[in-house]
């Protein structure tokens, strides 16, 4: 039986970016990288405001809270 998880995974990620064309992946990844969030959260946030434009934006959340995962010091 499987188990619903809060997020995605870093699995489930890689495998979604390894689906998309090169060029979505590289800009995916590099932004991910520019501020300096996993790319899982980088997916999540994306997905999350094309359902809901009212959702979350990349400006004023903490896509972070709940996540295994920190983010690096600055």
């Amino acid at each position: 039986m499987e188990t619903a998880t809060e997020h995605l995974s870093p699995v489930a990620a890689n495998a979604f970016l390894d689906a998309l064309p090169n060029k979505i992946k590289q800009a995916l990844i590099a932004y991910s990288a520019e501020i300096e969030y996993p790319v899982e959260a980088v997916l999540e946030m994306a997905i999350s405001g094309f359902l809901d434009p009212d959702s979350v934006s990349f400006v004023d959340c903490k896509p972070l809270s709940g996540m295994d995962i920190e983010r690096k010091a600055s």
